[in-house]
Order: C-alpha cells, then structure tokens, then sequence
C-alpha cells in the first residue's frame, strides 16, 4: 500500500453500518457470555443465536446499502433500500425458523433477549450519530464566535 492510501484509510472515518454492526456482535458474544454464566450453556447459546438472528440480516441490509451501483441516483439508493429490506426480514424469518427446527434444546426467552438487545443497539447508533453531529454543530458555532 503507498503511502497516500495508508493516509487515506486512517483519515477516513469507519463507516457507521459497520460500527452499529460489530456493536450489535460484541453485545451479542457479551450478553451470551452473561447468559451462559448465569443460567447455563442452553441459554448462552440461545442469546447467540439470538443476536447473530439480527445481525446476519443486518449485514444483508447493509451490503445492499454500501455496494456501489451502476445508477448512482436516488432511485436506485431506494430500490437498494426496499430490497434489502424485504431480504433482511426475509433472512430473520428463515433463521428464526431454522433455530426453532434444528436447535434442540433451545432458551426461547434467551433467543428473543438476544435478538431484541442486538435490535437495540440500532436506535442507539442513530442516537449517537445525531449526539455526533450536535457536538459538531456546537463546535463550529463555537469557532466562528472565537471561543
């Protein structure tokens, strides 16, 4: 890698999806790890089924995202958009579904834990993005009063 690019890749911000991505991950492999420790390994596997249970499909949708385009246009963002969408509850229905099939023991209460906690973890990555762009705010006021 020249050195331009190694500037460029530790100038450039990490990407947000990917952020809220392995924050889904990490609270998942966490809450499993409490799970596991507190109630057993039937229940720690279950939240870790249950958290991976959104986040595959969560990386379906951003991929769809990301993924350059032959139209750049707004258009073809929202078709990105709709179709990731419709693969991502595609995607959640289906591992829901082979979990329930094929996992046997199964923590149900542990399953849907998982999952809701890591669901979670989306809306607090938009509220941190919109705390982010408030700080931003505040400090380019700032400046421009020279405080």
């Amino acid at each position: 890698m020249d050195g331009k690019a190694a500037e460029r890749s530790r100038a450039a911000p990490a990407n947000p999806l990917l952020k809220i991505l392995l924050a889904q991950l990490a609270l998942s492999m966490a809450l499993a790890a409490v799970f596991w420790g507190v109630s057993g390994s039937v229940a720690g596997y279950s939240a870790l089924l249950g958290g991976l249970t959104c986040v595959i499909p969560n990386a379906f949708l951003a991929l769809r995202l990301v993924v350059p385009r032959r139209d750049p246009g707004a258009g073809a963002l929202i078709r990105a958009a709709y179709i990731g969408e419709l693969g991502k509850l595609a995607l959640t229905v289906l591992m829901f579904g082979i979990v329930f099939t094929l996992v046997k023991p199964l923590a149900a209460g542990a399953l849907f834990a998982g999952f809701i906690a890591a669901q979670l973890v989306t809306f607090s990555g938009f509220l941190m993005r919109d705390d982010h762009r408030e700080s931003e705010t505040k400090s380019e006021k700032s400046n421009k009063n020279g405080k």
